[in-house]
C-alpha cells in the first residue's frame, strides 16, 4: 500500500494512493496513531482525484534516528573511513516537511546547506533489544526522504545542523513492506536543478536495515512511528570541487525505486 497524509478543502486526512485516486483511510486521525494503535490501514469508498488535494508529510515521527557515513563511497568522499558501528544522531520530527513544501533557512544561522537523499526506515512493531533475525518484523514501511545539513554547524554540532526547521523532506508516501521485495536493491537518486548530483543502491549500505534496527534497540526503545535515515550516497555538495550547496530558488528532489520521487523548492527566509 501507498499511504498518504493529505488536505482537502481545510481537512487533513488519511488516505490510500491507487494510481491518480486516493482513497480515505478509517478509524485513524494520523499515520502515527494509526501506527501506535497497531490498525491494518482499510481503505473506504471515500476517494478523491489525487490534482485535487494536497499532499503533506506522510508521518510524523515520533522518534527520528540518522545514520551518518553508511555508504562507503560517502565516506570516502569525506575523508573518512566507514565507522567501525553505526554512526547515529537525533533529528528533530519538526524538521518533516511534505512535497513540495519548501525547505527554508536563515542566512545568518547558515549559508551552507546541503542535500543528502535516503531511504527512510519506518517502525511498526515495538522494538526493544532485538535480535537482526527479528528486525524486520518491526518494519512497516519505507519512504524517500532528504537528509538537509547545514554544513558550517556540523563540526561538533549535528543535533543543530540536522534538525533545523524543515530539515527533513519526507514522502510523496509511506509504503508498506510488502510492497519491498528488497529494501536492499534501491536505486536512489537525488537531482539538483536538474542536474543529477547522488546516484546510488541501497545495496551498498554497509550496515544493512536489521543491522541498524537491532542496534538502535540496543540503546532506545523503538516505538511505532519511529524513523531510520539509513545514511546516504556519495556525491553531497559539500564534498565536490568547488562545493555546491542550495540556494535560495532552487529544486531538489529524491527519487527511490517503487517509493517515488521526493521534491522540494528552496527559499532563503527573509530578514
Amino acid at each position: 500500500m501507498k499511504l498518504v497524509t493529505f488536505t482537502y478543502k481545510g481537512r487533513t486526512r488519511l488516505g490510500e494512493v491507487d494510481g491518480d485516486t486516493i482513497y480515505t483511510i478509517a478509524w485513524a486521525d494520523s499515520m502515527l496513531s494509526l501506527l501506535r494503535r497497531g490498525i491494518m490501514p482499510n481503505r473506504t469508498w471515500e476517494r478523491f482525484p489525487m490534482a485535487d488535494v494536497t499532499l503533506e508529510a506522510p508521518l510524523r515521527p515520533g522518534k527520528i534516528f540518522g545514520i551518518g557515513l553508511n555508504y562507503a563511497d560517502h565516506a570516502a568522499e569525506t575523508g573518512r573511513e566507514a565507522p567501525p558501528e553505526p554512526l547515529v544522531f537525533a533529528k528533530q520530527n519538526s524538521a518533516v516537511i511534505g512535497i513540495h513544501q519548501a525547505i527554508t533557512w536563515d542566512t545568518t544561522i547558515t549559508n551552507q546547506v546541503d542535500y543528502e537523499g535516503e531511504l527512510a526506515v519506518i517502525i511498526g512493531k515495538r522494538a526493544q533489544r532485538i535480535s537482526e533475525d527479528q528486525a524486520m518484523d518491526h518494519v512497516f514501511g519505507f519512504a524517500a526522504a532528504n537528509d538537509v545539513s547545514a554544513r558550517d554547524l556540523q563540526e561538533g554540532q549535528w543535533v543543530r545542523a540536522k534538525g533545523i526547521d524543515t530539515f527533513c523532506p519526507l514522502g510523496p508516501w509511506l509504503v508498506t513492506k510488502d510492497e519491498v521485495p528488497d529494501p536492499h536493491a534501491l536505486a536512489i537518486k537525488t537531482v539538483l536543478n536538474d542536474q543529477v548530483m547522488q546516484d546510488g543502491n541501497t545495496r551498498d549500505l554497509i550496515f544493512k536495515i536489521p543491522t541498524l534496527v537491532a542496534y538502535l534497540s540496543k540503546f532506545f526503545t523503538l516505538e511505532p512511528g519511529d524513523m531510520i535515515l539509513t545514511g546516504t550516497p556519495a556525491g553531497v555538495g559539500m564534498a565536490r570541487s568547488p562545493q555546491v550547496f542550495m540556494k535560495d530558488g532552487d529544486t531538489v528532489s529524491v527519487t527511490i525505486d517503487g517509493l517515488g520521487t521526493l521534491t522540494n523548492p528552496c527559499k532563503i527566509l527573509s530578514p
